[in-house]
């Protein structure tokens, strides 16, 4: 049972009564089921269908550990000719594109160390909070579980290219994050996870993590605010929003117009489609990732992650998830199975019983990043008009507790102190 149907909604004075949120995925439902919780009357407007996007097909990792910015110095030693090759973890295929071309300036101005420490210092605060917020998503009515991720373990090919990881997990303490892990031997490892094999010489286990099963925990989120009153409106598209001074008209795919006090915009890599005009000047980028499942013979304990090669593994169902890369490219463009090839080539030395062969749900979707590696959250220079996206590869594990950070700004005008670093004007 929800702390509002226990208690009644939490009203806030003089906040807005009804608000739309233009995207469904976990980022956008959390939103919404947070402003359920203060007594909102709630529209979501989704131009697919539920968790469609980059909330469906990743890797489903909840892993304050690993929440990270993005551009960080190791990018830069990839090389021009590395991110050229469409089987390189990293991959950016050649073509006039001056919003990708500010993007990508943007995002080497920030691969420095530097940068990176001011991007993580930011992040601490989330991190500590992000699997608290899906607690409290349980203990309000979610009936979706996370799943403790025990063991963790990033695994490599020999013992020295387990020191980059060492080292990049010691930087994040640094920061003031708390963060569990102890290097392992091979032997070990595989004495932990027989779904490895003997190429994997050792090996880093992370404690205090979790996991979940993005389209079921997506589904059942979407559920819940359902079932407390919203209006889901799926294969309906938002082609325009104005602020008219009182309110926000949200004019839709099909010409229809509705007035709402306030909007959220969680539109993912497509975000600046409709913040642009209130003065968010961040480039949102399509990274776009791939993922597939395969039967194996004995399924992993927890998620496998295969730092060098980025690719992660998750047991999902029956089947384990494989997915990674990271491909600059716009939103719409199909699948390559190239890719999908370099995925394969890449993890298939490393699981034993796994049939990499006999692949089903193939996806390739776009986590939607930002030149500084940082999410944009809250309100634009429209204080009716909140954006909430931009998190990359952490979409799914800051979702719960960005909703929370951001239906909070909503309901009392301002944003919390966290979200100062992710001002979507900055």
């Amino acid at each position: 049972m929800s702390s509002s149907q226990q208690h009644g909604p939490v009203f806030v004075p003089g906040a807005p009564r009804q608000v739309a949120v233009v995207g469904a995925g976990m980022v956008g439902l959390s939103c919404a089921w947070f402003l359920q919780e203060a007594g909102v009357q709630v529209t979501v407007y989704e131009r697919d269908s539920i968790g469609a996007g980059a909330s469906w097909g990743n890797a489903g990792w909840l892993t304050p550990a690993l929440t990270a910015p993005l551009p960080e110095p190791a990018v830069l030693r990839y090389g021009l000719r590395a991110v050229l090759d469409p089987r390189s973890p990293v991959y950016l295929p050649l073509r006039a594109d001056r919003t990708l071309l500010r993007f990508l300036t943007g995002f080497a101005a920030h691969s420095t160390a530097r940068r990176w420490r001011r991007g993580m210092a930011a992040y601490v605060p989330l991190n500590e909070r992000a699997l608290e917020a899906f607690d409290v998503l349980a203990a309000g009515g979610v009936p979706a579980a996370t799943q403790r991720a025990e063991p963790f373990l990033a695994c490599f090919r020999r013992e020295r290219d387990a020191r980059v990881l060492l080292a990049e997990l010691a930087h994040i303490r640094d920061t003031g994050q708390e963060v569990g892990f102890q290097p392992v031997t091979g032997q070990r490892a595989r004495a932990l996870e027989p779904a490895l094999s003997d190429r994997v010489g050792a090996a880093v286990q992370i404690s205090g993590q979790r996991y979940l099963h993005p389209p079921e925990y997506v589904r059942s989120l979407a559920s819940a605010v359902r079932q407390r009153g919203a209006e889901v409106a799926e294969d309906v598209g938002v082609a325009d929003l104005q602020d008219t001074g009182g309110g926000v008209t949200v004019t839709t795919t099909t010409g229809e117009r509705e007035r709402h006090d306030a909007v959220v915009v969680a539109t993912g890599a497509e975000l600046g489609r409709l913040a642009g005009r209130f003065g968010v000047r961040q480039p949102v980028q399509a990274g776009r990732g791939y993922s597939f499942s395969v039967p194996v013979q004995q399924m992993p304990r927890g998620p496998l992650y295969f730092p060098a090669q980025r690719v992660a593994c998750t047991p999902l169902g029956d089947r384990l998830r494989v997915a990674g890369m990271m491909e600059f490219r716009r939103p719409g463009d199909p699948l390559d199975p190239r890719r999908i090839a370099a995925i394969v080539d890449a993890v298939r030395p490393f699981l034993s019983g796994a049939d990499l062969d006999d692949r089903r749900d193939e996806w390739v979707g776009s986590r939607p990043c930002t030149a500084d590696g940082l999410p944009l959250l809250g309100p634009t220079a429209s204080p009716r008009v909140h954006v909430a996206g931009g998190h990359g590869m952490w979409g799914i594990a800051l979702g719960p507790l960005t909703g929370q950070l951001v239906a909070q700004t909503v309901l009392k005008g301002e944003a919390p102190p966290e979200l100062a670093p992710f001002d979507p004007l900055r």
